[in-house]
């Protein structure tokens, strides 16, 4: 029985996306070139990833079926913010504070990127202020 459909895309769709959103519209076979850099994949494989990314309006298709060119109809920026969503109430109950709190708590951000975290948190509190 196949899989329902889910409006996020799956880790293999991402990796499409990924190159995608870094190299523009793209062939089939170019594609394949790409993901090959990684691990070994069929032509047929990342056909059908392309029609059921089509289906949910992952990428969009232009051009005639062999010669056709696949780009991205999403941006990186809704498809991170939706992941971010979901991630934040599966795995942290709806609490975005408990994520940034798992990120800082980490130990994995660098004294940079803290600091970067700090400017964005600081430049939204101004924001949400001043409205």
């Amino acid at each position: 029985m196949p899989r329902p459909a889910t409006p996020h895309p799956t880790d293999g769709e991402l990796e499409i996306l990924r190159i995608l959103w870094a190299e523009g519209p793209s062939s089939l076979s170019t594609l394949c070139e790409q993901l090959r850099t990684e691990r070994e994949v069929a032509t047929t494989t990342v056909a059908t990833m392309l029609r059921v990314m089509l289906d949910k309006k992952l990428v969009k298709r232009t051009g005639a079926a062999r010669g056709a060119l696949w780009s991205a109809a999403v941006s990186q920026q809704n498809t991170a913010r939706g992941m971010v969503r979901k991630l934040v109430h599966g795995v942290f109950d709806g609490s975005a504070e408990r994520l940034a709190a798992h990120l800082v708590e980490g130990g994995q951000l660098s004294a940079k990127q803290l600091a970067e975290l700090r400017t964005l948190i600081d430049a939204q509190s101004k924001r949400k202020v001043s409205s």
